[in-house]
């Protein structure tokens, strides 16, 4: 561990800079959730329509090997993500966040057009699958940059802030997750089912491909963090008095060999946030109608709650997380989830109500505020400034990859080999209690910190 979570890691002493202007605060907060909201805009509204888009792109015969196909393809753009959080996590940390963030957003934007105005199996065969496939991985490599590279733009503009800057990267995803299951509600509810099969589906990715070009303008005007250019000013003065020595330059901070521990971590710590995302948001209104038989419509309008209230609640809990402790907030969601997640679904399964339905997902909504607002301002804290942007893009990239892209596919295949539809329950139950034991360790290794720093002082 490098520093404990009270005091963030920064390249060198450097002046503090001004106070920022509650205009300025709008444009970086706006600018560096813009790409997370489209991010998750498009994959919670692909998941949505899986049903409609696995007839449209892998028609089978047998239906629910259809929709698993077309949630499977969702699931492999994951694997994209590791490689894309590796190689726009490294530009990010050399180049500057201003630029691993616009290359993300116009990536992320070729997924979007590609759903978008992609024909059908119907018009031209097996040339639309491998092209969503193909659409989906250049995303999944797109995003796997942007969370690290947008975290640390935001928390590197104020140390006393951090969490409240780095929740609007969750909060935004509660926006996507309003915003997603609102056409999904409205669509399902008033177009008729052939109008919607046929090409009304494609209208959220229509508007998702409307936003992505504004996100980009407002990302290529920014200003580069004050610690990077700190950074970057310590890197310029290293190399110039090894250049004057004759010497290659020395930069032993900056190596990421000596991260492996707090990369698995970190990757433990956002196992609850992504599961909660992946099994509760994504995954619930495909529950709902297929195995509780609710009306579709409906199931979509709970989500809206879940999301609203991580839209509303995040920044709280990221402000409050700067007063009180990280640690403190997330793991008593961790062990309150842990809980009460199997008697919240058992009660669903018993009671199938959309009373019920709202119970639980107002609950997870709560829950996922709770945990994730706090959360990238505390992984943050895990890495100093020099390889932030890959820390921080790799460990997400990970736990998103190994705990949520294949979650809906492993939740789903569950249910139909064992009957069992108290699946998710147990998903998001083994996620809790892991992300609990991994903020354990980092507590303890924190208090250590401390304690070591306390001793040299004396």
């Amino acid at each position: 561990m490098n520093i404990p979570a009270s005091q963030p890691a920064t390249a060198s002493p450097h002046s503090t800079p001004a106070p920022l202007s509650k205009a300025m605060v709008r444009r970086i907060v706006f600018s560096s959730s813009v790409g997370n909201a489209l991010e998750w805009f498009d994959f919670l509204v692909y998941g949505y329509f899986a049903t409609i888009i696995a007839k449209q792109f892998f028609p089978m015969q047998d239906e629910w090997l259809s929709t698993l196909l077309a949630i499977a393809t969702f699931g492999i753009s994951f694997l994209m993500r590791p490689l894309g959080a590796v190689v726009l996590g490294v530009y990010g940390d050399r180049k500057g966040r201003k630029a691993a963030l616009t290359l993300a957003i116009a990536l992320m934007m070729v997924g979007t057009f590609t759903m978008a105005v992609m024909p059908p199996y119907a018009s031209i065969g097996m040339a639309s699958p491998v092209m969503i496939l193909l659409a989906r991985l250049v995303q999944g490599f797109a995003v796997g940059g942007e969370f690290g590279s947008a975290t640390a733009f935001m928390v590197e503009h104020s140390a006393s802030r951090r969490g409240y800057y780095a929740s609007w990267q969750f909060a935004s995803q509660g926006l996507a997750a309003i915003t997603a299951a609102a056409f999904g509600s409205l669509l399902t509810a008033w177009m008729p089912p052939e109008q919607l099969n046929s090409w009304g589906w494609r209208l959220p990715f229509v508007f998702g491909l409307l936003v992505g070009p504004v996100g980009y303008y407002i990302r290529s005007h920014l200003d580069e963090t004050p610690e990077f250019l700190a950074l970057r000013r310590v890197r310029e003065a290293a190399r110039e008095t090894a250049s004057k020595r004759h010497e290659m330059p020395e930069e032993k901070s900056a190596s990421f060999s000596n991260q492996w521990v707090n990369l698995l971590l970190a990757v433990g710590i956002v196992a609850q946030s992504t599961v909660g995302v992946y099994v509760l948001q994504l995954y619930m209104p495909m529950y709902a109608v297929k195995q509780l038989h609710m009306p579709a419509a409906a199931s979509f309008g709970v989500v809206v709650l879940n999301g609203g209230l991580q839209f509303l609640l995040s920044p709280v809990m990221g402000a409050l997380s700067d007063r009180i402790g990280r640690i403190r907030i997330m793991l008593t969601t961790s062990i309150l989830m842990g809980v009460l997640i199997y008697p919240m679904f058992a009660l669903l399964q018993s009671h199938p109500t959309i009373g019920w339905l709202l119970l639980l997902q107002g609950t997870a909504g709560i829950f996922k505020a709770a945990y994730s607002g706090p959360m990238p301002a505390l992984m943050s804290e895990i890495f100093p400034t020099q390889v932030r942007s890959t820390g921080l893009s790799i460990g997400y990239s990970i736990g998103v990859t190994i705990f949520g892209g294949f979650a809906p596919t492993i939740v789903e295949t569950f249910i139909h080999l064992t009957g069992d539809k108290l699946a998710p329950s147990y998903y998001v139950l083994i996620a809790a209690v892991l992300s609990g034991l991994s903020l354990v360790v980092v507590a303890w290794r924190m208090r250590r910190v401390r304690h070591l720093a306390g001793i040299q002082l004396a």
